[in-house]
């Protein structure tokens, strides 16, 4: 067993997280082969959401998970299958995740087990040829249900205290 090539492996799905969270959609689209598909089984308009090619699945992800939702995704328990060949390996990954869409007042909880596929580019770099999964259980709940829920901190957004404080602060320093 090879075990540098299943930590390599292991860095590529962290990445993914990673990018979908922090939302580097230049950088995301790095961890796919250009023919990626994906197969989120979440039910989305109806039907399970299926992608094909690097840039639908980077452009989807971009368009639906834009500023206005929060997500977090936690992924664990690898089960990394390298083929004797080397340059393809497939993996299950547990993993849980929780998204709010501020826009709609809505957090969404749920788990699933990932089952991907893995190619070694020419360049030696490991990416993702497929990922998805099919919920083990989904959540949802209206964040108007709970009267003292309050987002006090998101990514890309600054309260409007902070910004008060900075300007406070701004304003000192030219005095001085």
């Amino acid at each position: 067993m090879d075990l540098a090539t299943i930590e390599e492996i292991r860095q590529v799905k962290y990445c993914y997280l990673r990018c979908v969270d922090l939302k580097l959609w230049d950088e995301l689209a790095e961890v796919f082969t250009p023919d990626a598909t994906v197969d989120y089984g979440t039910q989305v308009y109806g039907k399970p959401l299926k992608l094909a090619g690097r840039d639908a699945i980077v452009g989807f992800l971009r368009d639906k998970l834009g500023p206005d939702m929060i997500t977090v995704h936690r992924a664990g328990q690898p089960e990394i299958t390298v083929d004797p060949e080397g340059d393809t390996a497939r993996g299950t990954w547990s993993f849980e995740d929780t998204v709010i869409a501020t826009q709609y007042r809505v957090a969404i909880t749920g788990a699933a087990f990932y089952q991907d596929r893995y190619e070694r580019g020419e360049d030696g770099r490991w990416r993702i040829a497929h990922t998805g999964y099919v919920r083990t259980y989904e959540a949802m709940m209206s964040l108007d249900d709970l009267p003292s829920f309050r987002i006090t901190a998101q990514l890309g957004k600054r309260d409007e205290a902070h910004v008060a404080d900075e300007a406070l602060d701004d304003a000192d320093a030219g005095v001085r």
